[in-house]
């Protein structure tokens, strides 16, 4: 470890200081033998931390939750949420802490806080922990989210705790430092409709409109626009969800962002062989949240928004619901306009035509890969090697007698036209990914880390779903799926 330098945040806490009864001040647990798993020095970089600073004995004391940083005001949210369908009226940070704000080299301001630094007065009986396992895989997919262009929270810093965590079994305790656009949630806002506290929820809607949404502040409907601006943001989020076959698990009001970021990384997966009804979280028992329902859901979702900002968007409750609907029936063609672009993109195809033509054109492929059980990922990234005379790696994954393939691929190239096909190609390379984290590689490294202590298998995965994009012989075995036998009923769990 570095010589200590005690690290130096400049919060600018606009949180806690602001929205008086919002949160609860509150202080992480301390914990006896902190050990630093991993720290994102570039991220720490960005956020304008010394990462030497960060990795030094002072460094970890602060990472750890066993000193509170000179300027920090920590607070656990206060939220509610609708969980499978049902509310819960109060939920808030169970095991996390808003340590505060900084603002970062580009001018931005991200939150700084904790994920399983101890039991708050939300915890609902919990203990309030994390283990290595769950707080490794956040890292793992939070990152390799960022580096496929997709929003999302982002890890700082994992760091071992010295204690068990007690679940099925005695397991090794971890801490996790988050850093977000903002923590504010769909949740947050249904926490005080539900109490009709509307003054608490104007401030509470100002706030995000200030931080992100600042051109609004003079609109004369800024509340109204408020939530057509979150329903834009998360028709590009789910866009981009769907098109790397990424499936949240629960999306949760409490676990949708108003910052349009992916946020709590529990049983989240990566489809393989395309199926939209694919559900890996083994919570989902009647696959509420399978890839598929992923749109359909987040309106879901935003419905609820809505239903909170009502008493702000007009005093009259029926014209607040006319005009509140108006905004919401926009979300489906605003997320089939980015997951098309997005489609386009994957295909190779430019970026004005026949709307229509082209949504069956990637439909009929999606149904290709369907019937024949291809790998999502590698399905999209094989395509680029058709125009490059190579044909071969992506009929293997159809199979010789791979009904329909040849005709799409006639109807694809003749949508490509006269355009270079080196280009194309190398275009398609470059939003399709060859690397994903594959399911069987993830649980490979977090049972590694969690049985043997061992975070080699976890550097070498993050190392290459960090740059998903350029093949590299020498990480072909990174981009292989699962084998049958490690695929049949894989299940993951939210790791609280």
């Amino acid at each position: 470890m570095s010589v200590s330098t005690p690290p130096v945040f400049k919060f600018d806490n606009s949180y806690a200081n602001g929205l008086e009864g919002m949160s609860v001040p509150w202080n992480p647990a301390k914990v006896p033998a902190p050990r630093l798993l991993r720290l994102n020095r570039a991220l720490a970089q960005e956020l304008g931390l010394d990462p030497d600073a960060l990795a030094s004995e002072a460094g970890l004391a602060v990472l750890s939750g066993n000193v509170v940083p000179e300027g920090a005001q920590p607070v656990a949210q206060a939220y509610a949420g609708h969980q499978f369908g049902g509310f819960s009226p109060q939920l808030g940070d169970g095991r996390a802490l808003l340590l505060g704000e900084v603002i970062d080299t580009q001018g931005r301001r991200r939150d700084i806080a904790f994920k399983g630094s101890g039991r708050t007065p939300f915890s609902r009986g919990g203990d309030g922990k994390a283990a290595v396992g769950p707080v490794l895989r956040e890292y793992l997919i939070s990152e390799a989210m960022h580096a496929l262009g997709i929003p999302t929270t982002r890890t700082l810093a994992a760091v071992a705790t010295g204690e068990a965590v007690y679940r099925e079994r005695p397991l090794p305790g971890a801490l996790l430092t988050r850093v977000a656009a903002s923590h504010i949630r769909v949740g947050t806002f249904q926490f005080f409709a539900a109490r009709q506290d509307t003054d608490r929820l104007r401030r509470l809607a100002d706030h995000v409109i200030a931080r992100h949404d600042p051109s609004l502040a003079e609109h004369e409907d800024r509340y109204l626009e408020l939530l057509r601006a979150v329903c834009e943001r998360q028709a590009v989020l789910l866009a981009r969800w769907m098109g790397v076959g990424f499936i949240h698990g629960v999306m949760n009001t409490d676990n949708m962002t108003v910052s349009g970021e992916t946020i709590d990384y529990g049983p989240c997966a990566f489809m393989e062989a395309f199926d939209p009804d694919t559900v890996f979280s083994s919570i989902d028992a009647h696959g509420r949240y399978a890839y598929g329902k992923q749109p359909g859901i987040a309106q879901w979702n935003l419905t609820r928004l809505a239903e909170a900002l009502l008493p702000l968007i007009d005093t009259d409750e029926d014209r607040a619901a006319e005009r509140a609907m108006a905004v919401l029936k926009t979300f489906p063609d605003r997320f089939s306009h980015h997951w098309l672009a997005g489609m386009r993109g994957k295909l190779g195809l430019p970026a004005t035509g026949d709307v229509d033509a082209d949504r069956d054109l990637v439909n009929d492929f999606l149904a290709l890969m369907q019937r024949h059980a291809v790998d999502f990922t590698l399905g999209f990234r094989r395509l680029s090697g058709v125009l490059r005379g190579q044909p071969e790696p992506l009929q293997a994954l159809f199979g010789a007698e791979a009904e329909g393939l040849a005709a799409w691929l006639t109807r694809w190239q003749a949508r490509l036209g006269e355009a270079p096909a080196a280009e194309v190609a190398q275009r398609m390379d470059s939003v399709n990914p060859i690397y994903i984290p594959r399911n069987h590689l993830v649980e490979h490294a977090l049972e590694a880390a969690t049985e043997s202590d061992n975070l080699a298998p976890f550097e070498a995965l993050l190392g290459v779903i960090t740059r998903p994009y350029e093949e590299r012989a020498n990480d072909a075995l990174f981009a292989q799926p699962a084998s049958a036998e490690q695929s049949a009923g894989y299940r993951t769990f939210c790791g609280t």
